[in-house]
């Protein structure tokens, strides 16, 4: 398996494919962060195209079990980022 690429790596492709400079890829890609990180802690979701849609879920109150002891705890609601993979980018790693 592939390592991850990081996020000097990433900036580096980025400004790249846009042609421009690795400081304004860096701004852009901080600041498409930045909405998606604001869009979904307020409850709200993104959409990429042709990569996935990002989410939050909440999750109820529930009994969850210790793996160590073996004791029953209540763990309180919460809620979770998730992400759907859109159709086009699963086809593509699979053919």
């Amino acid at each position: 398996m592939a390592k991850p690429m990081t996020k000097t790596q990433l900036v580096a492709a980025l400004a790249e494919e846009m042609g421009t400079d690795k400081k304004s890829a860096s701004a852009a890609l901080d600041a498409v962060t930045n909405i998606i990180t604001r869009e979904v802690a307020n409850g709200g979701a993104v959409t990429l195209p042709g990569v996935g849609k990002i989410y939050c879920r909440e999750r109820p109150e529930r009994m969850v079990r210790n793996p160590a002891t073996g004791e029953q705890i209540k763990k309180d609601a919460d809620k979770v980022v998730k992400m759907t993979i859109a159709k086009a980018l699963k086809d593509s790693v699979n053919s």
